[in-house]
């Protein structure tokens, strides 16, 4: 499964957190199947992301699409995200 794992930072967690919940059509149409949210211990308004999706090709689509860097401003995201698509290494980590 392919998963894109995004850092950014936002202006207030709350109304990010808000925005991002209205944006579940966006994310399941990119074949979003949940994910996880994280938020930096030192900093809470800086926030990852890990999504798993069924289609590497339609996150990076949702990725660059206009819709998603709407969302993102309306939401108060203040930075440049970083974007990265992983794919799980089975393997047990040591």
């Amino acid at each position: 499964m392919p998963y894109m794992l995004a850092r950014h930072k936002v202006e207030d967690y709350v109304k990010w957190k808000s925005g991002f919940d209205e944006g579940a059509a966006l994310r399941e149409a990119c074949g979003s199947k949940g994910g996880f949210i994280f938020r930096n211990a030192d900093d809470p308004n800086e926030v990852f992301l890990l999504l798993e999706s069924d289609s590497l090709d339609k996150l990076r689509q949702h990725a660059q699409s206009e819709d998603l860097k709407e969302a993102m401003q309306q939401s108060g995201v203040i930075d440049e995200p970083d974007m990265y698509f992983v794919e799980l290494d089975d393997r047990p980590a040591v």
